[in-house]
């Protein structure tokens, strides 16, 4: 019984195939403290959201815009049957209902001023905005030809001119609206549509606008944050957009014209124009005004890739870095003869480990960059002296370090790199798996040490 424990230990020792299985069971054995690390990243990720909605939520979120809007209401006419008990017969009523018509700008042109601002709580940081927009185009003389009412059913004296908004708690001014030479008020309005309603009184000199187009004017200036977004309904749409955010993301149902859009550090100009032909929806409604804001177009004013994002991406090379790094510890070990224990490798490997729990702890303070450069500095420089009292060798402890140095480097030019990320890391791991072939072929496999 002690030969065979004696022979068993031997075999451990000196084998080959053993140390190589014992390495591979502790990189196994070292996904958990990885995963760890990992479901620590998300959780402080989902906090960050958490947060950033919160400070959202209270400043204003997003905004979308769709009005000017003309509100005309009209008499419909429908038949009652009312059963009269003293004839036995039934009496045919006509009913008058009340419905409304909808009618959207001939020209709408929209400039709009946005000013963003960092707004921070704790550690957490969210990209608010105050847009200040000047509205102004022009009606035509609306057309009941579609449902063909008698004039006496249009009830023009009854005539209002309203906008809908999506966050009424951001607006910021008193909203009016010019209409010819009279203005109107635009007060919140309750009703169970899409968006929130501001409603004018009646308007008084619509009798201008069966004659010819008039013309109208309006502001409004609202707090916001994720985005800003207009609806495009005049018959030509035109959209201005000026800001000191550096990197907008144009989203929505239609894209900002090529010739006008400008980006730079200092902020972006952008234009979009749009016509009826365009969207798939003409310039009146009648009986009810539908949802419009999957048309909406406009910007999104986010963080192009957070702190968070990018230690998430980088914690997912973490199963590279620890086999590669005890890679080169084993061909070290097998070419060498030098002795390293199963714990010597879990040290390493927790090691490995504890760089990204550096990485997003310090991330949180200060900028990725600093986290990585930091974190990485300190894991190489102690593995480097770990390895120096292991080894024993001076040109073993550089060959760790260059290796170490090597890696580290290579991920964080993959992470930075967003659109050649995965070009970039398939010829990296090719020239790396390209390295340790052509090492290892001079690995006297059966005698344990290297061929001159």
């Amino acid at each position: 019984m002690t030969s065979q424990k004696q022979r068993f230990g031997n075999w451990l020792k000196h084998s080959i195939s053993a140390k190589m299985i014992t390495v591979g069971f502790l990189i196994l054995i070292l996904l958990i403290p990885l995963g760890f690390v990992s479901d620590l990243i998300r959780e402080r990720g989902f906090r960050q959201a958490e947060v950033i909605q919160e400070i959202n939520s209270k400043w204003g979120g997003q905004v979308i815009i769709n009005g000017p809007i003309l509100k005309i209401p009209y008499q419909q006419y429908v038949e009652e049957k009312i059963f009269n008990e003293s004839t036995k017969t039934y009496m045919i009523n006509q009913k008058a209902v009340r419905q409304h018509a909808y009618f959207f700008p001939n020209n709408l042109e929209i400039g709009s001023d946005v000013s963003t601002k960092p707004l921070e709580r704790g550690i957490y940081e969210s990209v608010v905005f105050s847009a200040a927009s000047t509205i102004n185009g022009k009606f035509a003389s609306p057309s009941f030809t579609e449902i063909e009412l008698k004039d006496g059913d249009i009830l023009w004296d009854k005539a209002t001119v309203l906008f809908k908004v999506s966050n009424l708690k951001g607006i910021r001014n008193t909203v009016n609206i010019k209409l010819g030479d009279t203005e109107y008020t635009l007060n919140p309005k309750f009703d169970n549509s899409y968006m929130n309603t501001l409603e004018s009184g009646f308007v008084k000199n619509l009798d201008e606008l069966q004659e010819k187009p008039m013309g109208f004017e309006s502001e409004i200036t609202i707090n916001g944050s994720t985005s800003l977004q207009f609806v495009p309904i005049g018959k030509e749409t035109l959209v201005s957009m000026n800001s000191n955010w550096h990197s907008p993301s144009f989203n929505g149902n239609f894209l900002p014209e090529t010739e006008g859009k400008e980006i730079s550090d200092k902020g972006f100009t952008a234009k979009w124009k749009v016509l009826e032909t365009n969207r798939r929806f003409g310039q009146s409604f009648f009986d009810q005004l539908p949802d419009l804001n999957e048309f909406s177009f406009g910007t999104e004013f986010l963080i192009p890739v957070d702190d968070y994002q990018k230690t998430e991406r980088t914690s997912k090379y973490g199963l590279m870095i620890i086999g590669l790094t005890l890679l080169v510890f084993l061909l070290i070990q097998i070419s060498s003869k030098i002795h390293i224990h199963p714990f010597q490798y879990l040290m390493i490997g927790l090691a490995l480990v504890m760089f990204y729990t550096l990485l997003i702890s310090i991330s949180e303070h200060k900028n990725y960059l600093f986290a990585y450069l930091i974190s990485g500095a300190s894991v190489v420089t102690l593995i480097t002296v770990y390895s120096r009292t292991i080894l024993k060798s001076n040109k073993f402890t550089l060959l760790i370090l260059g290796s170490m140095l090597g890696l580290y480097t290579f991920i964080l030019v993959i992470i930075q790199i967003e659109d050649y990320a995965l070009l970039v890391g398939s010829i990296g791991l090719f020239v790396i798996l390209s390295i340790i072939m052509f090492t290892s072929r001079k690995i006297d496999w059966a005698g344990a040490s290297i061929s001159d």
